[in-house]
């Protein structure tokens, strides 16, 4: 098995960094498109845990779309072969809370999607 073969961390790069544009953009289409859409996706958010694609989209449709500007601090893509990822980060939000997120991306026929994510703020020093 190939780790971190060029190619598909270039692949994963790009639309990680398409999920990364529609967050802060609060582009609901095109966060509903990156996430799998099937009942085994899992989302744990900051104050939510989210079962199912059904369970994501709901909430993204409701979502406050203020606040939702970051810099990313840290990241690391990991690739395992040609279809299966990691993406980790680390970021801070313009009010200066800090946080990080987790994604494991699949490729299937119809692309990069992720099948399970993470998001959780850190405390305060």
């Amino acid at each position: 098995m190939k780790i971190n073969h060029d190619k598909t961390v270039a692949e994963v790069t790009v639309v990680f960094a398409r999920y990364e544009t529609a967050l802060v953009e609060n582009d609901v289409a095109q966060l509903d498109l990156l996430f799998w859409d099937s009942q085994h996706t899992v989302r744990y958010g900051v104050a939510e845990n989210l079962y199912g694609f059904q369970e994501i989209a709901a909430f993204r449709a409701q979502r406050p779309a203020a606040g939702l500007a970051r810099s990313i601090a840290r990241s690391v893509i990991t690739t395992f072969g040609d279809d299966f990822a990691t993406t980790s980060i680390e970021f801070v939000r313009d009010s200066g809370a800090r946080g990080r997120q987790s994604q494991t991306w699949v490729r299937f026929e119809n692309g990069w999607r992720v099948v399970a994510a993470h998001v959780s703020l850190m405390q305060s020093a």
